[in-house]
């Protein structure tokens, strides 16, 4: 069935290598070529749209229903199934045969409900997913409630409200530090606070919530933590208030303004956190942070000129929009001097959706994996790249014409000794047959390219955020 929406446009996001797939399938015997190695065992798992019916107006790639696939490895044998995210939302569609909401491109007023900070969009749990203890949270980009789900059946466990003590959403990005079994996050709205930041301790309460002042509604994506520090984002890019008044979404870039990171104590009051300056930019992801001597050292994707170039439809817009244009950058926050310095560790290669060892998360880590992102009108993820921080090497690995993969987390081997001493596992989709499959690629040398590859019974659309889970954190 052929998912479309209401503008009578060919919206290249609802078509192809995109489009949303209707079957919920658990597949057992799958065909391998090569051999998947044994010392492999653990879970990848990918969020991302996945539009169950017809939208009302105009489709944006940020409005589909989160759909989580799943490859399941163990002892050399692998399983895949794909489920919806059950979120509250997507119940009362299901209730009502129809769509029920209005996307980001259309005037939300007359949606049944949005998120619990005031935003009347649907919150669809489609971003990213990622492991915090037991359960896997899926999370929504504009901030939602975090919906939880068990990681091998995928059964959507309901939203997480850490036992009754949050209140208010979850950006799209939590970070989780492994050592400590914490959970740090912040939301964010259109009124005052308009930034709050909180903490869930290893008990799974929220532990810790602290109001921070902004001069305005912002649009922050992503954070970062070390051992002792979060960093916080104040970015020139928010919500046009004009706009927004006549009830539509549209977004500006204020070159004048710089871009701001807070950095406060892991536990911190709202008058310890610090705020450094740097050149206008956006952020959607950061790739790690770490605290080196008496600077904190943070490497992000960062994005130059967020702003759409040109006009045209608004269709033509959103993909303007849409389009990544990133670059591996690094900022170092002196503590001493409250002095910013910053510098490209690549500038050349438009990378993004990064990964790194998330055992390292928070610490000095070296190797980090990023998408390699296609010239193309839309985003269309051709490759992997891998970053040496210690010698500043780089490899590459093209999938091969018409050949599109996902985000690639790094899946540690069994008694692994280091931070690329494991595999990459990345959802691979041709667009010439429609086939999907996934491939394992040895992290120490990606430019040798598939170990094994998994055929998969069905397409998985081109989507967002993926994790790994190892076999001994599964419950």
């Amino acid at each position: 069935m052929k998912v479309l929406d209401e503008s009578g446009e060919d919206n290249p996001y609802l078509l192809g290598v995109y489009a949303p797939v209707q079957e919920e399938l658990t597949a057992d015997q799958l065909e391998v070529v090569g051999e998947i190695p044994r010392d492999l065992n653990g879970v990848y798992l990918r969020n991302g749209p996945n539009a169950r019916f017809p939208m009302r107006g105009r489709y944006h790639w940020f409005d589909g229903d989160g759909m989580v696939h799943a490859v399941h490895f163990e002892n050399g044998v692998a399983r895949y199934r794909n489920r919806w995210v059950r979120t509250r939302a997507f119940e009362a569609e299901s209730a009502a045969g129809r769509a029920l909401w209005t996307g980001v491109m259309e005037n939300p007023t007359a949606n049944p409900f949005g998120n619990t900070r005031g935003l009347n969009l649907k919150d669809s749990a489609n971003t990213d997913i990622v492991f915090h203890q037991g359960r896997l949270l899926t999370t929504w980009y504009l901030c939602g409630s975090p919906y939880t789900m068990d990681p091998l059946s995928l059964e959507t466990l309901g939203a997480q409200t850490f036992l009754d003590t949050l209140t208010g959403d979850v950006m799209a990005h939590p970070k989780v530090d492994e050592r400590t079994g914490e959970l740090f996050w912040f939301d964010y709205g259109p009124k005052p606070p308009f930034l709050r930041y909180g903490v869930v301790g290893p008990q799974g309460t929220v532990e810790h919530l602290v109001d921070l002042d902004l001069p305005g509604a912002r649009l922050p994506h992503d954070m970062a933590i070390t051992e002792n520090h979060t960093i916080l984002m104040d970015l020139p890019l928010f919500q046009d208030l004009d706009a927004a008044r006549r009830g539509r979404y549209k977004l500006t870039f204020d070159r004048s303004l710089p871009s701001r990171f807070g950095v406060i104590p892991r536990r911190g009051r709202a008058d310890q956190i610090r705020w450094f300056e740097a050149k206008p930019c956006y952020i959607y992801h950061v790739v790690n942070a770490w605290e080196e001597g008496g600077e904190i050292v943070m490497d992000v994707c960062r994005v130059a000129r967020p702003a759409p170039s040109g006009g045209g439809s608004v269709l033509a817009r959103m993909i303007s929009y849409l389009k990544l244009d990133a670059r591996m950058y690094r900022y170092r926050f002196d503590l001493t001097t409250g002095t910013t310095s910053e510098e490209y560790v690549d500038g050349d290669h438009n990378t993004e959706f990064p990964s790194i060892d998330l055992r390292l998360t928070g610490r000095k880590s070296r190797y980090a994996y990023n998408v390699s992102v296609k010239q193309a009108p839309t985003n269309l993820f051709d490759g992997l790249v891998k970053y040496d921080n210690l010698t500043g090497a780089k490899q590459t690995y093209h999938y091969g014409e018409h050949r599109y993969g996902s985000e690639a987390p790094f899946a540690p081997r069994d008694n692994s000794s280091g931070e690329d001493d494991g595999y990459l596992v990345t959802f691979v989709t041709d667009d010439r047959d429609d086939r999907s499959e996934v491939q394992i690629l040895d992290a120490s040398d990606i430019t040798k390219g598939p170990v094994a590859r998994v055929l998969l019974p069905q397409r998985v659309p081109l989507g967002f955020h993926a994790t790994w889970v190892r076999s001994d954190q599964l419950p």
